[in-house]
């Protein structure tokens, strides 16, 4: 919810054709993520029975020394090539959802302050596309040295920065976001007094209710490493459930509907959310070109991995190169088979019709 109920991340919503499929694609989104949440913990768990001492071979990585347990466990138990198989597929999440969100950034910046603060409505189209790609540009470089920055921390784990980076700084936001949409009758100044008020809370769990302090309460004297950064994370979710979303149900009292300026805005609003969004007639012709194309991508895709079958490997692990070969074409050829059965089907529905 926290990492995906965000307007950073609606266009993964806002891009599909009709509310139906929206619907669908917030059903996939968490299908996969279970999915995700087994391929996530299974290496790490299994890392931690067959080689206790993995982390101990990249003592020069600090605190990150268990960020290393997937190479570990590519390098010492799956077959020869997962480790190339495992970098390639590392960079190309990688870069699929930073060009997105640079491209994103971009256009927000470009659309929703340069159009319409800076020039005012002025700008050309050219104007906006050069200072798009220029705001793109910035923006990729800032990314690139704040992750020189995180990679210096040596004392802080790449998991640990991104929980308490979510925690810490996205729960202040979240909760007006979230709450905002079932509590409807607030003062406009609620939502940046709840950021501000979370901002404060997220300060007192870092400089006042620390794990140790907590920890002390129930007589926890001593805390590891781990159990410090997962009590943090634990009183942080905890006090912005408490305090940031008491203190952003209490604005209601001082809400006074007879001087709501924007009354008829955040109505108007909700009808727009509540209204079902239907595609417009063609837009199957495009849907099943987009299927036959990535359809035809993912074979390709399928028959490179098959390649990796020559790779001088134990049988079983031939055979687990063959496996995820035929997993990934089988998706590309129903993605295909789908797109010809509509292309079926919308030529008997045309005949019938007429």
């Amino acid at each position: 919810l926290q990492s995906i109920n965000n307007m950073q991340e609606s266009y993964r919503f806002l891009n599909a054709k009709d509310s139906k499929n929206a619907s669908k694609a917030a059903l996939m989104a968490l299908v996969m993520m279970l999915f995700g949440a087994v391929i996530w913990f299974i290496p790490p768990w299994a890392s931690a029975i067959l080689y206790p001492d993995a982390a101990t071979q990249y003592s020069s990585l600090g605190a990150k020394a268990s960020d290393a347990v997937y190479l570990v466990f590519a390098r010492e138990t799956m077959p020869l090539g997962t480790v190339g198989l495992l970098m390639a597929g590392l960079f190309a999440a990688t870069m699929s959802s930073m060009d997105s969100a640079l491209n994103r950034n971009s256009g927000i910046f470009v659309r929703s302050f340069y159009s319409n603060i800076v020039r005012k409505g002025q700008a050309s189209d050219k104007e906006l596309l050069r200072a798009g790609q220029i705001a793109c540009l910035v923006n990729g470089i800032l990314v690139i040295m704040m992750a020189q920055f995180f990679n210096s921390l040596k004392h802080l784990s790449l998991f640990d920065l991104m929980m308490q980076v979510a925690t810490l700084l996205q729960s202040p936001i979240l909760v007006p976001l979230f709450l905002g949409i079932i509590i409807r009758r607030t003062p406009k100044w609620a939502p940046w007094a709840t950021v501000v008020v979370g901002m404060f809370v997220s300060w007192s769990v870092v400089k006042i209710f620390t794990p140790e302090f907590v920890g002390s309460w129930f007589g926890m004297d001593e805390l590891t490493r781990r159990e410090a950064g997962e009590m943090r994370t634990m009183i942080t979710i905890a006090a912005h459930l408490v305090f940031t979303a008491g203190f952003f149900c209490l604005s209601t009292l001082f809400y006074k509907e007879e001087t709501d300026t924007h009354k008829e805005t955040t109505a108007e609003f909700f009808k727009d959310v509540d209204t079902e969004c239907v595609a417009e007639e063609g837009q199957d012709i495009v849907d099943r070109m987009q299927r036959a194309k990535l359809g035809t991508l993912v074979i390709y895709m399928a028959a490179g991995l098959t390649l990796m079958v020559l790779i001088p490997n134990p049988l079983w692990g031939r055979l687990l190169f063959l496996a995820c070969a035929a997993s990934v074409f089988a998706v590309g050829y129903g993605l295909k088979k789908s797109a010809k059965l509509d292309t079926q089907l919308s030529k008997v529905a045309a005949t019938t019709t007429q």
